[in-house]
């Protein structure tokens, strides 16, 4: 079993052989791929060591330390918290050698074409079409063979898609079914003919959403993700990540933006009040609480042993990225508050198209008003919180008259 002194032999001697000084710095990621210091819960060979996902820090530590480079997390973050969990759990063995290197070096980097104009919340009642076109014919690639699919639709609020080669996709493979039943899982070539992407301005001036257009694309089968028809449940596991990779990231303590609104407090004490105060340790207080509450999931998330599978993200993810869009409204808002006038401005409501999301590095007045859609990226808090009191709680559900009817028999 790989123990926390084996992981640093070989992150020693990873640094020995490509000194982080003197190795580029794509060369280096990929050879701390393949040494297996990528994420070290995943298997040998494909970025891991089959060892406990919470010895990730071991590596992460001694790397920092020595001044390696990161994979700019940020920018690949659907990659690395969505799609590679998937490709893992669903992936043949040849799409995971394909994707996995690349995904988490940075050198691809991947989106979500999951929310429609007509399905958010909803999600299950998407209607992207995907038709199987038995005949086949050639892709530009030489890639061609029997049972392509086409697929025409729209997907909206879709992340770094100016910025991806790769999408993660869900879309209607047969209408006749209940919605829930008739959805299948699929990666799409963001380079392929037929897709279009248009940038979406946001309340901040930026574009960092983007809507996709679908028209005849071609998507090999062999990039699909699971059954024909369970596209549901493999969503299930990207959707069940991603709010664990929003809402219970690893921070140190007084990390993300509880830290700087505490950094504010202190710089400018002309500023204070009892009643700022008295807010601001109970905002501390419950961000606390919260970054201790991922900590024990990504442990529970962990393999008892080296050989064991990694558990997957449950329900209680939902309550972590509930308690993530709550804490930064609020943390925003107590931030615009006491810096006063200070607090309104920000660097300019410029039309840009930036490769992520900062909430730190910016001003109080940008922090405040991208928190806003925290509760709707994600999973809306109003289906999270339904989530949390049907599977988590075992409050009745709510009733759900849709639920057995054939997709193409729904009013729309």
């Amino acid at each position: 079993m790989t123990d926390a002194a084996d992981l640093r032999r070989r992150t020693a001697a990873l640094l020995a052989a490509h000194p982080p000084a003197d190795t580029d710095r794509l060369d280096f990621l990929r050879a701390r791929f393949d040494a297996g210091l990528a994420w070290v819960h995943f298997p040998e060979g494909l970025g891991g060591l089959g060892a406990p996902r919470s010895l990730q820090s071991v590596v992460d530590v001694e790397l920092t330390a020595a001044g390696a480079p990161d994979n700019d997390p940020g920018r690949i973050g659907i990659g690395l918290g969505m799609a590679a969990p998937t490709i893992l759990r669903f992936g043949s063995e040849e799409q995971r050698r394909r994707w996995l290197r690349p995904l988490w070096t940075g050198e691809e980097v991947w989106c979500q074409l999951f929310s429609e104009p007509g399905a958010g919340s909803d999600l299950a009642a998407l209607a992207t079409r995907a038709v199987r076109d038995e005949e086949g014919s050639a892709r530009p690639d030489g890639d061609g063979h029997g049972g392509d699919w086409i697929v025409d639709g729209q997907k909206v609020w879709t992340s770094s898609a100016h910025l991806a080669r790769w999408a993660i996709l869900i879309a209607r493979t047969d209408p006749a079914v209940p919605k829930h039943r008739g959805i299948s899982y699929f990666v799409c070539d963001m380079t392929d003919p037929g897709v279009e992407v248009r940038p979406l301005r946001q309340i901040t001036g930026e574009a960092e959403f983007n809507e996709v257009f679908l028209t005849g694309v071609r998507i090999p089968d062999a990039h699909r993700l699971g059954e024909v028809g369970e596209g549901w449940k493999v969503a299930q596991t990207t959707l069940m990540n991603e709010r664990v990779a929003i809402g219970g990231a690893r921070i140190p303590r007084e990390g993300g933006m509880i830290g700087v609104a505490a950094e504010d407090w202190r710089a400018r004490p002309e500023l204070r009040t009892h009643d700022l105060h008295q807010r601001l340790l109970t905002l501390w207080v419950e961000a606390e609480v919260a970054r201790l509450a991922g900590e024990r999931l990504r442990q529970q998330m962990s393999p008892v042993s080296g050989s064991a599978p990694a558990a997957q993200p449950g329900p209680e993810g939902s309550g972590m990225k509930l308690a993530f869009a709550r804490l930064a409204q609020q943390i925003s808002g107590w931030e615009v508050e006491f810096l006063a006038e200070d607090g309104l401005a920000y660097d300019g409501w410029t039309m840009r198209r930036p490769d992520g999301v900062d909430f730190t590095g910016r001003e109080a007045g940008y922090r405040y008003l991208r928190a806003k859609g925290n509760s709707i990226e994600g999973g809306t808090s109003e289906v999270l919180l339904n989530i949390v009191a049907e599977r988590v709680l075992g409050l009745p559900p709510e009733p759900r008259t849709d639920k057995d009817v054939a997709w193409k028999d729904l009013p729309r």
